[in-house]
């Protein structure tokens, strides 16, 4: 019998601390919310509070994904976390995450993807729920704690990001949940965009989040629909059969530009870019577990992720919502 992983509970921890595009044009001392909310459509994002870190909202995701999948912390068998702003270098934050959970000897482990992690994460996960008979239940959170490498002085990048956190419980099944997956790389954008300090290049730098190079406006617009075109052919799913396509939601502008070049209605693109900013990797489960909690979701849809982040690293996959 074929094992499969299917989601069997998401969850999301949302930061406390509101910021609006008011607070933003006070801020700068100019206009900038006219700008982003036409060109990116954020209003407003959420930060964390002095106290708080990024594993604070990666436990808040868990939780609430743990107690939606019906499983307690000691059913799970392991424990990935996506994040490029963890606690610390090291240890993983995953590591953290376990002890905050209550959990002692679980596997856990982070991947960095930068904003395409949580898609990598997932499908980490679901192939080893396939390979490995002891692995029936994984946690895969997505989490991102960006506001505490922001540069105050560039309205560029300070207005974008926010933090947040993401998860979902993959579960071993013999019903079809995880389809299939694309991942993809472009190395020669590697140094457009992150937090260059505070690793072994430039240990002793405070790192800020920065553009360093322009990416090309139409990059994901190009690259998004042909992953999900090799992701729909691996699984035998049309776009068109596709009831719901979660995207990276840096950019609502490109989520609409990729949904009208794929022909098909902006309405099956959930964006939650509005109300919480841009949350990294945390930011498609999140937009799942809102279009969960809205009742988006009809079991048997099938649903698609599509993940881009520095580096550049991108993903994609399909899934059948079997909850």
């Amino acid at each position: 019998m074929r094992r499969h992983a299917r989601i069997t509970g998401t969850g999301r921890g949302v930061a406390p601390v509101l910021v609006t595009n008011a607070q933003m044009d006070a801020r700068f001392g100019e206009g900038v919310s006219e700008w982003i909310e036409a060109n990116v459509g954020i209003k407003q994002r959420f930060h964390m509070t002095p106290e708080q870190t990024t594993s604070d909202l990666a436990a808040a995701a868990a939780k609430q994904a743990l107690e939606r999948a019906n499983l307690t912390v000691d059913e799970l068998d392991l424990v990935i976390v996506s994040t490029d702003t963890g606690d610390q270098p090291s240890p993983s934050t995953a590591a953290v995450l376990l002890n905050k959970l209550g959990a002692r000897h679980t596997p856990a482990f982070d991947v960095n993807a930068a904003c395409s992690g949580w898609v990598v994460a997932l499908d980490t996960a679901a192939k080893l729920i396939r390979a490995d008979e002891t692995k029936r239940h994984v946690l895969v959170v997505g989490a991102y704690g960006m506001s505490r490498f922001l540069d105050w002085t560039d309205k560029h990048t300070a207005t974008l990001f926010a933090d947040g956190a993401g998860a979902v419980v993959l579960s071993a099944s013999e019903t079809p949940g995880f389809l299939a997956s694309t991942l993809w790389s472009d190395s020669s954008m590697w140094d457009a965009l992150g937090v260059y300090a505070g690793g072994a290049t430039k240990p002793d730098a405070r790192g800020f989040v920065k553009f360093v190079r322009k990416f090309p406006k139409t990059y994901n617009t190009e690259h998004w629909p042909r992953l999900l075109a090799s992701t729909s052919d691996r699984c035998g799913v049309p776009l068109r059969d596709v009831k719901a396509f979660f995207f990276t939601q840096l950019n609502l502008r490109a989520i609409e530009a990729v949904m009208d070049g794929l022909e098909l209605p902006r309405e099956r693109a959930p964006y939650i870019g509005d109300k919480w900013g841009y949350t990294g990797n945390a930011c498609i489960p999140m937009t799942l577990d809102d279009a969960v909690e809205r009742g988006l979701l009809e079991r048997g849809d099938v649903i698609a992720l599509c993940a881009s982040g520095g580096g550049v690293s991108m993903a994609s996959a399909f899934l059948r919502w079997n909850p």
